[in-house]
């Protein structure tokens, strides 16, 4: 008997007109609630103080899509495995106005850091979305979500985007994202996502300042 995934591939492949259409009704979860982003988790966190001045700037950096991972994805015809391949962010983030928020829960009224204000900066690297910003410790959602990341309690990444090129395998089980569009999405810290894999850091604001990827620093006075 074939597998729920095998006979959602074949349904796939028989419903869909070329290898180059996007998955339909793309969803995080089997009743289509889940919202369709992609997902890093935090691998590890450690917690400590590294300044004394309760007013300095934290400095928050993280992977928030881990590329070449695969995940489980839904579409109308039901699961199927997901890539983000290498390189799937060189275009977007080579745009001059890319404007990107860094949002607690996608919520784009809870930003702690935008692009545009030169408080947030993306780049891909081998590891895939690397995120890094200025928190102000003074703003109340910093100050909500710090003792959060602290406590373990909240783990994962995840960024909102469209998909501008992409192919499904032969057999239709798994769908790569070749390219991707962040204008005017964003990137966020989350409860649960997409894409289980991602490394964080939150630390003091340095002029010189080594980003240790499996790692989590809260700057708290």
């Amino acid at each position: 008997m074939a597998s729920r995934a095998e006979s959602a591939a074949a349904a796939r492949a028989a419903g869909m007109s070329a290898p180059a259409d996007r998955p339909r009704r793309r969803a995080s979860s089997e009743d289509g609630s889940g919202r369709a982003a992609g997902r890093a988790h935090i691998a590890s966190v450690d917690v400590r103080a590294v300044s004394e001045d309760p007013g300095s700037l934290l400095r928050f950096a993280g992977v928030a899509s881990a590329t070449e991972r695969a995940y489980e994805m839904w579409d109308l015809f039901g699961p199927y495995s997901e890539i983000v391949s290498a390189g799937a962010f060189a275009d977007t983030l080579a745009r001059a106005d890319l404007d990107v928020p860094l949002v607690l829960g996608h919520d784009q009224m809870r930003r702690i850091a935008r692009t545009s204000t030169g408080t947030l900066t993306l780049a891909e690297t081998a590891d895939g979305l690397d995120v890094r910003a200025d928190l102000d410790p003074a703003d109340p959602d910093v100050a909500y979500i710090v003792p959060k990341l602290r406590a373990g309690l909240v783990d994962e990444m995840s960024f909102a985007f469209r998909i501008t090129s992409g192919q499904w395998s032969p057999d239709y089980s798994e769908y790569r994202i070749n390219a991707v569009d962040l204008h005017r999405g964003d990137v966020a810290i989350v409860g649960y996502g997409a894409n289980p894999n991602t490394t964080a850091t939150l630390g003091e604001r340095a002029s010189h300042m080594s980003f240790a990827r499996l790692r989590l620093i809260a700057a708290v006075a």
